[in-house]
């Protein structure tokens, strides 16, 4: 005799009430942190790099001569890059938040391009005879980089963004005489002061 059984099969175990709840909260992190601002910016790291843009203007004014102006700043470039990734390294660590987070991405995906045009003007405009013209294209590069990377951080870094773009400005109508002295109270001045002002309010 045929054995009866059941048209629908047997219904599949039911997901569990804790699966759900630990589903929902990753979903919550993660549309957290793509709202949330980058807050690892250093405050003492800038204030480090400011020290090494006015420690660099000294040297490459004292080497202007030999015109061994250029590599200094290359250098100085090249420190204070080092000095603000350990020193945001070192924040994120200490508050908790992952370093390349979604802000973080976006951040550095929008801070990167204008420093990439950065390097590419600076090497025609010393090809084609126009130093005078690197200070402040430097400036205003770096003022653009601050403002679009800075739109996914703290409130106080697109305005010093603008402060740059303004000393950019100002800095293409200089001769070159004045290019080392006013990179350094530029990038010196203003990293260092809103490092400070980024540290009291936001933590190192």
């Amino acid at each position: 005799m045929a054995t009866l059984r059941p048209i629908r099969g047997e219904s599949a175990e039911p997901i569990g009430l804790h699966t759900h709840a630990i589903d929902n909260l990753r979903y919550i992190r993660q549309t957290m942190e793509s709202a949330n601002a980058f807050t690892a910016v250093p405050g003492w790291g800038g204030v480090g790099m400011g020290l090494t843009a006015l420690a660099a203007a000294v040297v490459a004014e004292w080497l202007a001569p030999h015109d061994m102006w250029l590599p200094v700043w290359l250098l100085e470039g090249t420190v204070a890059l080092v000095i603000g990734m350990i020193a945001m390294f070192q924040k994120s660590k200490s508050v908790g938040l992952p370093l390349w987070s979604a802000p973080a991405r976006k951040c550095a995906f929008s801070f990167i391009p204008p420093m990439v045009a950065g390097c590419l003007l600076t090497l025609a405009m010393w090809r084609s005879g126009h130093p005078e013209l690197i200070a402040g294209t430097w400036l205003l590069l770096y003022g653009t980089a601050v403002i679009t990377g800075g739109a996914f951080s703290v409130r106080a870094i697109p305005l010093m963004g603008i402060l740059f773009l303004l000393g950019g400005a100002a800095g293409l109508f200089m001769p070159l005489a004045w290019q080392n002295l006013w990179l350094g109270a530029c990038l010196g001045g203003l990293h260092m002061g809103f490092g400070f002002y980024i540290a009291r309010n936001y933590g190192g």
